[in-house]
């Protein structure tokens, strides 16, 4: 798109024109939560970077009177390979509309556009949770992105596989309830009963410490009521004690209920789930981070023939998860 003094005449009218700047959308509760860990990549070693889980097992044998330690078993798991993407986004605006506007103030918003990088990395990631159901999906530009598990299943699932055992495990909740007490407790019992490392023995030390959900209003007030209360909030009497309290941090995901574009989805509103900022296995690789591509008078920005300057945001990044262990979804619909 150009900024010209057509397409924006109030720019450069006689009249004085009040403008209300555009608000920047810019919350980055997925990148900043925690669930995913963020990696620089150094320059130079490629477009790629593989994952790989690693796992000893949980415990020592029983060592005999002059008999030699048993070795421990170390079991590599499931891989996927992350690949860096690139995205930008240009915004040209006239020499008339540089030299002739009476609101640089204006100019100077429209020309801030890194926030499109990082809000578009923002859905990317919270993507990785919307659609997390499905084993790919189609995403704003219409290219299929993988969102496979290394087991090869959808991130939450009824069956995943473990590499080393004919153990499976759940992380999807059973009925797919709304957020409540009995649902939450649901959910930390299927994290107690399904949480395995390669040989399918129980892990422990594995807290989920991280609620999520959208933004929708009945639930975040219901886990605020749950988190926050400094008595049960389902007791009669004062003084009973809260045992949720402290124990989550409720990470609001403001795009979560959204389709590929970045719509509203209200098939999506009642999702939530857990998840371990300490065992999740969800990385994001910062290849580049969003930066502005701003022209100068003279430089390669400036075109030539027309004297329009060209202003650019670029970032590039990738995402992969390894597994589902560490990690609980509901999608709120309430069925099997």
């Amino acid at each position: 798109m150009e900024l010209s003094t057509i397409s924006q005449p109030d720019f450069t009218a006689l009249a004085v024109v009040i403008f209300e700047k555009e608000k920047a959308s810019l919350p980055q509760e997925m990148y900043t939560s925690g669930i995913f860990k963020v990696d620089t990549m150094p320059a130079n070693q490629g477009n790629t970077r593989e994952y790989t889980e690693m796992s000893m097992e949980e415990y020592a044998d029983n060592k005999p009177e002059g008999a030699q330690a048993e070795r421990a078993r170390v079991q590599q798991g499931y891989k996927k390979i992350m690949t860096s993407k690139r995205i930008a986004k240009d915004v040209g605006i006239t020499y008339e509309m540089r030299t002739q506007n009476k609101y640089p103030e204006v100019i100077g918003a429209l020309t801030s556009r890194p926030r499109l990088a990082i809000n578009r990395r923002e859905l990317d990631l919270t993507h990785r949770f919307t659609f997390c159901l499905s084993t790919t999906y189609t995403d704003k530009n219409g290219e299929t992105v993988d969102i496979a598990m290394g087991d090869t299943f959808a991130l939450g699932y009824t069956l995943h596989a473990l590499k080393a055992s004919s153990t499976t495990y759940r992380n999807r909740l059973a009925g797919n309830p709304q957020f409540s007490k009995g649902s939450l407790e649901n959910m930390l019992k299927m994290k107690v009963e399904n949480t395995f490392n390669p040989w399918g023995e129980k892990v422990t030390s594995m807290p989920l410490d991280v609620i999520w959900s959208s933004e929708d209003p009945n639930t975040c007030n219901t886990i605020a009521e749950y988190l926050q209360s400094t008595a049960s909030p389902d007791a009669l009497n004062s003084g009973v004690v809260n045992v949720y309290r402290g124990k989550f941090r409720h990470v609001v995901l403001s795009r979560l209920a959204t389709d590929a574009a970045g719509g509203v989805d209200s098939t999506k509103a009642k999702m939530w789930g857990v998840a371990s900022t300490q065992g999740f296995d969800a990385h994001c690789g910062i290849w580049e981070e969003p930066r502005l591509k701003a022209p100068a008078p003279g430089n390669n920005q400036e075109d030539s023939s027309t004297d329009d300057w060209d202003f650019g945001v670029r970032a590039g990044y990738g995402i992969v998860i390894l597994s589902g262990v560490g990690f609980g979804v509901s999608d709120g619909l309430g069925t099997a």
